[in-house]
């Protein structure tokens, strides 16, 4: 057996529930106190500690067992879960992350990381009251004697990692146990299936046993399993002994249990783990048929359309359906942002706690659908942007109450798809950015000249420059500088912007613009000289034909096209990537006007524009390493390689540099048509 590959289950299966867990704890913070929520949250920590017990976590089962022990007296009725306990509880989960963080990394955990949390947990649940009776209705006496329990375990239990004497050690516990095997289902040798399940096990324990404390023995294994518990009378418990005597595998007969289910009509599930690396696979498989697709159209279309008139209709009909197909396996890539947004709960709490603030997150579009390799790389870009706007944007509530704000500060986090790309924003209620210190700081550092002149937009800029802090002094938070040209950097290794907004004593708002997926683009396919480029559709606001007179010659910086009264840089591709043969004169060749975050609008001179496609993209790096201003790589339909253009990259630092510099140029004239 491969435990290997069971033990990366279980991780995946508990980083499930714990997002569960976390989702419970934040309904019941907003006051949904209900049962089922209690009872899920409930649920999601018993099979973290019945997964744990399988692979022998004892600190895990501990601090989940006094968890659950807790919760257990709340469904009764016996405790309210008010804010301190909901903090407890909150506590404890976040511990229960930290080892199985721990366990996977195969690090050991931090020493004293639960002792404490069990022996609070003890304090609080400890009953006050006598108990209450059971809660069930048998009669009392019954209860005194003990159990009988009939289990009868599909394949499924099996396949799930799970081992019937472990439930049978863990009824130890609670007290004598004794067994026999139900071979009643076992069928003949020639019709025995391999992968199914054919014993069952009557179990009877002795003692006073609350019902729950049995219930809860199965719960984890309740969905994959039929269970039967029934009251041990004493005269029961006779016969059971007596029928144990005469046969060690004896058979329940009659009415007294109804017919259990076969396994071969349980459901199937409704979902399966895939390994991304077999989806990165069929993604690639499907991208190669697209390229295939597009080489077909083409010789197609260089047929004359008598000698096989069927054929354009059947390439288009088999492009519409490598589209949907390429769709569907693109979805299945996709994940939804909660699994990143589900840990800032923490961190707000944690850095809260540590900075002596007041702060609430809200939390809007988790469920939102991104590629799973974006979503992986989010987390630390996010994480910074929160650090930042806790140490740097939300006030102390002394300063908060001042200045007539709320005491407790507010972050808003959310996702949204909106035309072909997904919006995250991070947005705060803080101080803002105080753009005289900061232009004052950039020029004490020497980023910008003395007598720069910047608008608002072009301060909010300086932000992202490596090295750029307004910190006066070493942050245990957010260290000595926020770091926001990292943030930038990783997001546009992403194919993604970053904006920001800001008001000075109301807050600021960061904008991520990032791609729904990485493995495929729409793009515009452009000539330059006997090279093909590829660029992004989402960064193009425009192309034309220029004229003479709108293009200007810029000492010691190029070309300006002027157009609609302002001025565009220019950026001949000829000339940055040394293509030969192409057109020389912008006026003879189109410009498109791309629009980069850093350098605003950029105008990219080519010989032509050939046709909108969607592309595959391809990396470069495994083969040759980054190359400044490309991003990938695609095949086209004729099998000519064509090169995808980084655009952000392209435009460089545009806006800081031109702003320190005076450039006197001719007013723009219109353009004639």
């Amino acid at each position: 057996m491969n435990f290997d590959h069971l033990r990366a289950t279980f991780f995946e299966e508990s980083a499930e529930l714990l997002e569960s867990a976390y989702a419970q704890l934040a309904a019941l913070a907003e006051g949904r106190s209900d049962a089922e929520t209690v009872h899920a949250l409930f649920r999601a920590i018993h099979s973290i500690k019945g997964g744990g017990g399988a692979f022998g976590l004892d600190r895990m089962i501990g601090l989940a067992h006094v968890m659950e022990t807790l919760l257990d007296r709340a469904r009764d009725g016996l405790v309210t879960l008010d804010p301190d306990l909901l903090a407890l509880l909150l506590r404890g989960t976040d511990a229960l992350s930290d080892l199985l963080s721990a366990e996977r990394v195969g690090e050991p955990a931090p020493e004293g990381l639960t002792e404490e949390l069990i022996q609070q947990f003890h304090a609080v649940s400890a009953p006050s009251e006598p108990a209450p009776s059971p809660r069930t209705d048998e009669p009392q006496e019954a209860v005194g004697e003990g159990w009988r329990i009939l289990f009868q375990p599909h394949a499924a239990l099996f396949r799930n990692a799970s081992e019937p004497l472990h439930l049978v050690r863990e009824l130890r516990t609670l007290g004598p146990v004794k067994l026999s095997v139900d071979a009643g289902k076992l069928p003949s040798l020639d019709r025995m299936e391999p992968e199914d399940a054919y014993l069952g096990w009557n179990l009877t324990l002795e003692g006073a046993v609350p019902r729950l404390a049995v219930e809860e023995v199965f719960e984890f294994v309740a969905d994959d399993c039929d269970l039967r518990i029934e009251p041990l009378a004493p005269a029961a418990k006779e016969k059971f002994e007596l029928d144990e005597r005469k046969s060690p595998s004896a058979v329940v007969q009659g009415d007294a249990v109804p017919a259990l289910r076969s396994d071969a009509n349980a459901p199937a599930p409704q979902s399966v783990r895939v390994d991304v690396s077999k989806i990165d696979r069929l993604v690639n498989l499907v991208g190669e048929l697209v390229i295939n697709q597009a080489m077909l159209m083409q010789v197609g279309s260089a047929l004359p359309p008598d000698i096989c008139p069927g054929l354009i209709g059947g390439l288009e009909t088999l492009s519409q359906h490598l589209r949907e197909l390429q769709e569907g396996v693109m979805a299945i890539r996709t994940q939804p942002v909660k699994s990143v947004f589900s840990r800032m709960p923490r961190l707000v709490r944690e850095l809260s706690a540590q900075l002596g603030k007041e702060v609430r997150l809200v939390v809007t579009g988790e469920m939102t659908e991104i590629d799973k390799t974006v979503v992986e790389q989010l987390a630390d870009p996010l994480t910074h942007l929160l650090r930042n706007a806790l140490d740097h944007g939300i006030e102390p509530p002394e300063q908060r109450a001042a200045g007539g704000k709320p005491r407790q500060g507010t972050v808003h986090l959310s996702a949204e798809q909106r035309s072909g790309r997904i919006i995250i924003e991070m947005s705060d209620d803080g101080r803002g950015i105080d753009r005289a210190r900061v232009l004052d700081r950039a020029k004490e550092r020497g980023l910008v000249r003395q007598d720069a002149v910047l608008n608002d937009s072009e301060i909010d800029e300086l932000i992202f420059l490596p090295g750029f802090s307004t910190a006066a002094a070493v942050s245990e938070v957010s260290g000595r500088g926020v770091g926001m040209d990292v943030v930038r950097r990783n997001i546009e290794a992403l194919g993604g912007r970053i904006a920001v907004e800001s008001r000075l004593g109301s807050g600021s708002r960061f904008v991520l613009s990032l791609p729904l997926t990485l493995a495929v683009l729409d793009g515009l396919v452009v000539s330059v000289g006997a090279q093909a480029y590829i660029l992004p559709i989402t960064s193009i606001v425009e192309s034309l034909r220029p004229q003479k007179e709108q293009i200007h010659d810029v000492i010691g910086s190029g070309q300006v096209l002027a157009i609609r009264g302002a001025y565009i840089p220019l950026l001949p591709l000829h000339l940055r990537f040394a293509v030969p043969d192409a057109e020389p004169d912008p006026s003879r060749g189109i410009v498109v006007i791309v629009e980069t975050d850093r350098a605003g609008r950029l105008g990219l001179i080519v010989d032509d524009l050939l046709g909108q496609q969607q592309v595959v993209v391809k990396s470069l790096e495994a083969n040759y390493g980054p190359v400044d201003g490309v991003a990938g790589a695609t095949i086209l339909g004729d099998g000519r390689v064509a090169l995808i253009l980084d655009v952000p990259a392209l435009g460089g630092i545009g806006p800081v540099r031109g702003a320190s510099q005076t450039i006197t140029i001719p007013s723009p004239q219109p353009p004639s048509h």
